[in-house]
Formats: structure tokens, C-alpha cells, sequence
């Protein structure tokens, strides 16, 4: 069943867990999360890129999404992630989508709150907004190895109850020494920090970047008000290593596509289960 993001999330962290978000780059991979989450009786949500989401055909995907949302038996949002563009956000919502990441986080301060306030005059009030403060190395959609951004460009707790006010996001997204791609060595995520950002604000946080974290730091998560957790490197690194280790036998196998795509579906199935079990309480 399709459901509003921040009710989503907000029940979530009543129960003290966290729900988790993921790439959805085609359709086979939203089947795969959905299917899973049904298995595990857990809401989940669907992300868009918003490169995707820049294309005629992403935004059929998101149609595709929002139809798989409604019909699931769990709660499920779609969302488009880490949008700047207000047109690719407009089209975005209007092709099925009911929240989005307006990220002005390579903005200075000002600049991002404008274009949060921006995307929220322009989308209304039935979309969810997620809003990012600090900035996260690395790139959402290719996995290279990253180092955590320097402290500057982590999220500066002093200004979490001001940018929250000005722009009434219902999300707030931080940077504590997480990255998008891979870690360079293990992640050393500022615990105090986030510590310090959630008693600033009654929003729930988002985690970016928790392909990578191990299990126990991301288990506790929720005790800090993070209640969205984004994974897609591993997702993709998964299906990936799945199709490649697979692909030469269904080819052999008179190019059995559809066998090859069962293959796909159960990485992907495994790896959500697995996040699922991580964040849940």
C-alpha cells in the first residue's frame, strides 16, 4: 500500500527501528524489494536518481513504482533522491512520486533553504520533503572508493534547528562521516555528532550512504532518531557479481533471460532482507 513517507518513517521509529530506502534503477530490482519486504512483512521505500528521473523513460519507472506501491501489501513510498533541479522534482511528483530530497547541500546555507522552500511552494503540501545539511563525498550512482569529507563538510549541529524551521523539511538528511560508494578502510561515522544533531530537532534524520557500515553501528541508529536508511552500492554490487557469475551458463542455456533475471531478483531479495534485519527492532 502506498503511504506517506513521514508517517512511514515516524512509525518506524516509534517501534525504535529505522526503514530502509533503495535504489531503483528498473523495474526487476523494485519487484525484488518489494517482494522481500512483503516476506518480512516490513514498509520500505523506493528511490529514484534523479538522472533517472531526468529521462522520458525514468519517469515511466516512477509510474511503473507508484502502480508496484499502490499494490503492495505493505507500506511502500517512492521517492525521487537527491534532486536540485526543481523541473526534474515537478516531473518527478507529477509522474508518481510523493517525496523527494530537494538537495541544496552544495549550496552555502541561504542558497540551500531558498531551494528547499522553493520545492516546497512548487510541489505543495502533499509531497514530503527531505532536506540535506552538510555534504557527503563520493557519487550515489557509481561505487569508487571514498574517504569521508573533511569536518567542514560535515552537518554543523548549531544550524539544524534553524535550516529545519526555515524550511519545514519533514526529513532531514546529515553528514557524520558517511559517503556515497564505497569506504576507503572502515567508516568512521561521528556518533557524538549525529548525538548532537538529534536533540536539535523533532524530524526524523536519514543515514546516506550505509552500504559499507557494519551491522552493529547501523543497528543502533534509531536510538538517534534516524529513521531512513539509504543503501545502494551493495544492492548494486550484489546484482552485479550475480549477473556476472551468471550470465556465460544462460547464455549457454539457449540465452535463458529469464532464468538470468530470477538470479538478479534473488540477490537483490537477499541483500534487502538482509538491511531489513539490520534496522529492525
Amino acid at each position: 500500500m502506498r503511504t506517506r513517507l513521514d508517517h512511514l518513517v515516524s512509525s518506524a521509529l516509534q517501534y525504535g527501528s529505522a526503514v530502509p530506502a533503495f535504489t531503483c534503477y528498473d523495474f526487476t530490482t523494485a519487484l525484488a524489494v518489494v517482494g522481500a519486504a512483503e516476506e518480512a512483512g516490513r514498509g520500505v521505500i523506493l528511490l529514484v536518481a534523479p538522472k533517472t528521473a531526468a529521462t522520458r523513460d525514468g519517469l515511466r519507472l516512477i509510474a511503473a513504482l507508484r502502480g508496484l506501491a499502490d499494490a503492495a501489501l505493505v507500506p511502500v513510498a517512492v521517492q525521487l533522491d537527491h534532486a536540485s533541479d526543481l523541473k526534474v522534482m515537478a516531473d518527478a511528483v507529477a509522474s508518481g512520486a510523493d517525496s523527494v530530497l530537494a538537495d541544496g547541500s552544495a549550496l552555502p546555507f541561504e542558497d540551500n533553504i531558498a531551494l528547499v522552500r522553493e520545492a516546497r511552494t512548487l510541489l505543495g503540501a502533499d509531497v514530503v520533503i527531505e532536506a540535506e545539511l552538510g555534504g557527503l563525498a563520493g557519487d550515489e550512482d557509481r561505487a569508487f572508493g571514498v574517504e569521508p569529507g573533511p569536518v567542514a563538510g560535515m552537518t554543523d549541529s548549531a544550524q539544524v534547528e534553524e535550516f529545519v524551521s526555515r524550511t519545514g523539511a519533514e526529513l532531514l538528511a546529515v553528514a557524520v562521516g558517511n559517503v556515497h560508494g564505497r569506504y576507503k578502510g572502515e567508516p568512521q561515522l561521528r556518533w557524538d555528532l549525529l548525538q548532537d544533531i538529534a536533540v536539535q530537532t523533532h524530524v526524523p534524520l536519514v543515514l546516506h550512504g550505509a552500504s559499507g557500515i557494519p551491522a552493529d553501528e547501523l543497528a543502533k541508529a534509531a536510538s538517534m532518531n534516524v529513521g531512513k536508511v539509504n543503501f545502494n552500492t551493495e544492492l548494486r554490487t550484489g546484482v552485479l557479481a550475480t549477473l556476472q557469475d551468471q550470465l556465460q551458463e544462460h547464455r549457454a542455456d539457449g540465452e535463458n533471460l529469464q532464468g538470468l533475471l530470477r538470479h538478479w531478483s534473488d540477490s537483490a531479495q537477499a541483500f534487502v532482507k538482509t538491511a531489513l534485519g539490520l534496522l529492525a527492532r
